[in-house]
């Protein structure tokens, strides 16, 4: 009841602030978008998410050049390697993120990109498995604020029409870094053995490394701060930036708040606890993701093609994403956009696991990448719409849902041994599962949705054939 009585206060202070400010949707979004902050967030996240996953996983690759032998790793040690970079990621979730919504993201995510960039270079002197699971714990420690501390300020300069496709412009960098993976292992894993006495797969680490700390540094000049901070901003310009994302919360204000108010707020919202499972049932359908040079070895063909061959999917999956986003953001509606896409999956990965031709199996992988990164993108856009402000309690939900999220790397791996070549069915049936439990979960959204919009239709008055506009509702 608490939250419908928020909602009712927060539809009046919505027309509040309509009414305060005549300017006409045109002009709101005239004036915004001939601002320099889409110009200076978008690139800059895009090219530091790329950097991010392709730190994340560029391990499968160097494993293909021999990472695992070189390092005398059994698949238990590898399989452990994989997970300890997720219990870092787990630990540093809540406390990073928390930090991130009370402090300067100009400043901040740089900073933590320059940490993770530093381990990523001193992985060549790993000599064995202790080695290999000490530096992707520390890894995983400093990436573990960036992933939803992009999210936080996403959600935080764009409105709820705009925020869908706002998230699957910068999950490019996701897309663009598993392309480019493919073309850096054909290029250094295959010709850079042996220079100046290294191994390929240490070359690689070495210049992705210092490309990476090369983006942070950038990062610290062209990052905006948040929209009440932004320096290279007039007061006016600051003040319309703020007034759309108010407009789009429903009136609420999107102020910090105190860090453990944000916390409890968070913990006891039902929506907090359905996007926790929604957000881990995903990543459970893309738990492929670590293995999918593996996967793609097992059609026969040679090293080359095989680094090279990984690149259409992912690229036709961001431009379905794209798509799909636009759509849901135009059309404020959620939960067909993210199951649709999703039961696509589930028939990619019947025929990945079920038949031996090659182009069927191929079509399988374009369909189990294309949903599973749809649904990873919207239901972000997705919870940070449904719970908008204050800061502190939605960087609290991301926090704790990508924190959940992440546990399910602590076993995944263990389902795609290479035992269980060429199909890996086991690994297939945890995607199956991962992919029905996303169906589930967004129903029981969809019902709360529901209902509590129908308390708020209660408490306007308001019917179909009242001749009202409608006030702010909970996207479906």
């Amino acid at each position: 009841m608490a939250d419908i009585e928020e909602k009712q206060r927060a539809v009046g202070t919505e027309t509040e602030v309509e009414n305060a400010v005549n300017y006409t949707p045109e002009q709101i979004q005239h004036r915004f978008e001939t601002l320099r902050v889409s110009a200076r967030l978008m690139p800059m996240m895009t090219l530091m998410f790329l950097m991010n996953y392709l730190d994340r996983i560029n391990v499968s690759n160097a494993r293909l050049a021999g990472l695992q032998e070189d390092l005398h790793m059994s698949d238990t040690v590898w399989n452990a390697g994989i997970s300890t970079f997720y219990v870092g990621y787990l630990i540093g979730q809540l406390p990073g993120n928390l930090l991130l919504a009370r402090s300067d993201p100009k400043y901040f995510l740089p900073g933590v990109m320059l940490a993770w960039s530093i381990g990523t270079i001193c992985m060549p002197a790993m000599t064995n498995g202790v080695g290999f699971c000490m530096v992707r714990f520390f890894i995983g420690l400093t990436e573990a604020p960036f992933f939803p501390g992009i999210t936080l300020i996403t959600s935080s300069w764009y409105n709820k029409e705009e925020n869908p496709t706002r998230m699957a412009i910068w999950h490019a960098g996701n897309t663009m870094s598993n392309i480019l993976s493919g073309f850096l292992a054909a290029g250094i894993l295959e010709h850079m053995g042996g220079i100046g006495g290294l191994h390929s797969w240490q070359w690689f680490f070495l210049l992705e490394g210092i490309a990476s700390v090369v983006v942070a540094i950038a990062a610290f000049f062209v990052l905006p701060s948040w929209p009440s901070t932004t320096k290279f901003l007039t007061q006016q310009q600051r003040d319309m930036a703020q007034y759309r994302v108010l407009v789009s919360n429903g009136g609420v204000e999107e102020q910090v708040g105190g860090t453990w108010d944000g916390v409890r707020e968070a913990v006891r919202d039902p929506y907090t606890w359905y996007f926790c499972g929604m957000h881990f049932a995903l990543v459970t359908a893309q738990s492929f993701k670590d293995f999918f040079p593996s996967i793609m070895k097992t059609f026969g063909f040679d090293k080359m093609t095989t680094y090279l061959v990984q690149a259409p999917p992912y690229a036709i999956a961001y431009a379905t994403a794209c798509a799909v986003a636009w759509s849901s953001g135009r059309r404020q509606e959620s939960f067909w956009h993210i199951n649709i896409p999703i039961w696509a999956s589930m028939l990619g990965t019947a025929l990945l696991i079920s038949v031996s031709n090659v182009g069927a199996r191929y079509f399988g992988a374009i369909l189990l990448i294309s949903g599973t990164y749809n649904g990873l993108n919207l239901q972000l856009s997705w919870e940070t719409t449904l719970v908008p402000a204050p800061r502190s309690k939605k960087a609290a939900l991301i926090a704790i849902a990508n924190c959940v999220s992440q546990t399910s790397h602590w076993f995944s791996p263990y389902f795609f041994p290479t035992s269980q070549e060429p199909y890996y069915r086991l690994g297939g049936s945890l995607i199956l599962v991962g992919c029905a439990l996303t169906t589930a979960v967004s129903v029981g959204i969809i019902w709360r949705s529901k209902k509590l919009n129908k308390k708020l239709d209660e408490a306007e008055g308001w019917t179909p054939d009242c001749g009202r506009e409608r006030g702010w509702r909970y996207v479906n």
